[in-house]
């Protein structure tokens, strides 16, 4: 049995996780902050969005080919960055890093990953992003930027919608700090899941490899939630921004835009492309679904928008790509792929996401995702 017959959607890749991983790890992977009303607005949002289908357009072979930064790429799609990677499987980020590789799609290097950009040198193909937590130190800034650059990372992510730690209490009632300590009461949820607990014990308990450089004298206490990334970073303004914008030679994107008077503003800045995210409802549970902000984001700017916040297939991809953006990023999908499945879980996703765009795109007549037809709204529920 192939691993379509039994893994043939990117839910049965959750489902199997859930029931391979720790509950502390779980609920890291899974959770939101606050109530989760934004997680699930973002659903919602999305399944809002339809397609007229069309009939007696003849056969389609669908191009899923899209142009960003002056390439052309062939999916629409690619990895986003999520903190503490191997945290869900072992060396998530290099199975991550070489799927994305093979894929010829970009992979997205978190600062505060369980590997560094050097770890990942030798994996990372022509795609490589690095998503920055803005340092405060200029020197720490610095270096980071260098250390990317001398890595193999040709495009700079920064973050602006994590301020603060967020509370995200499932987290914190799961027992789980940043970098994990192995209480008792977490023992006995590894003990569970034996196939998490050989893998980790080969390679050790994860940590912030990249920020291990820059941290090794902080000692000081943090809540369960942050960690010590929050003790070296600052909240970025928009002199930060244009500081970058000058140091970083090569495609530089600012994520966790919402507002599209702040799109255009970035625009004058002279940055290449915005992120429209509002953190899969990790951050903050009173913002709006992402995808209902997107048009109007779109309309404020000529850049290139990425987006994210609750994708779960193909067709929520052509629900983001008709709605105004570029390119769209998945991160918990990857996860959810790799931990259900281990290092060849990526590529079955991957390989799920393009069928599913092949066959929604045939559904639509659309040759190119530039034939995409106009959405329409479907009623809720």
């Amino acid at each position: 049995m192939d691993l379509h017959s039994r893994y043939p959607a990117l839910s049965d890749l959750r489902d199997k996780a859930r029931r391979r991983l720790p509950r502390f790890v779980w609920e890291y992977l899974d959770s939101a902050t606050g109530e989760e009303r934004t997680k699930a607005r973002n659903r919602v949002g999305l399944d809002r969005i339809g397609f007229l289908p069309s009939v007696l357009h003849g056969e389609v072979d669908p191009d899923l080919s899209v142009r960003l930064f002056g390439q052309t790429l062939p999916r629409p799609y690619g990895i986003a960055p999520v903190g503490m990677s191997g945290l869900m499987w072992p060396d998530a980020e290099g199975s991550l890093a070489r799927a994305a590789a093979k894929a010829h799609i970009p992979y997205t290097l978190s600062t505060v990953a369980t590997q560094s950009p050097e770890d990942l040198a030798p994996h990372l193909g022509n795609q490589a992003w690095f998503q920055m937590y803005p340092p405060r130190d200029e020197a720490i800034r610095s270096d980071m930027l260098a250390r990317a650059k001398s890595a193999g990372f040709s495009t700079l992510v920064l973050t602006v919608d994590v301020p603060v730690a967020s509370r995200r209490e499932r987290q914190t009632r799961s027992g789980l700090t940043l970098p994990p300590r192995l209480t008792p009461r977490l023992m006995a949820q590894v003990a569970a899941k034996p196939a998490w607990a050989l893998g980790m014990a080969r390679r050790g308990l994860p940590k912030m490899r990249t920020l291990e450089k820059y941290a090794a004298e902080v000692d000081t206490a943090l809540s369960s939630t942050a960690h010590v990334g929050y003790l070296l970073r600052t909240s970025p303004d928009w002199d930060y921004v244009a500081w970058l914008r000058e140091a970083w030679d090569g495609p530089f994107v600012v994520k966790g835009v919402l507002r599209a008077g702040d799109a255009s503003r970035l625009e004058t800045i002279g940055v290449d492309g915005l992120w429209v995210s509002n953190h899969a409802g990790r951050q903050f549970d009173g913002a709006p679904a992402a995808i209902d902000l997107l048009p109007e984001i779109r309309a404020a700017t000529a850049l290139p928008l990425i987006f994210d916040s609750g994708i779960e297939g193909g067709l929520d991809i052509l629900r983001a790509l008709a709605s105004g953006a570029d390119f769209v990023m998945l991160g918990r999908g990857f996860h959810y792929a790799l931990a259900a499945l281990g290092a060849q879980g990526p590529a079955h996703l991957i390989d799920i996401l393009d069928k599913d765009l092949a066959a929604n795109m045939g559904q639509l007549g659309a040759r190119t995702l530039r034939d995409l037809p106009t959405p329409v709204a479907l009623p809720a529920g």
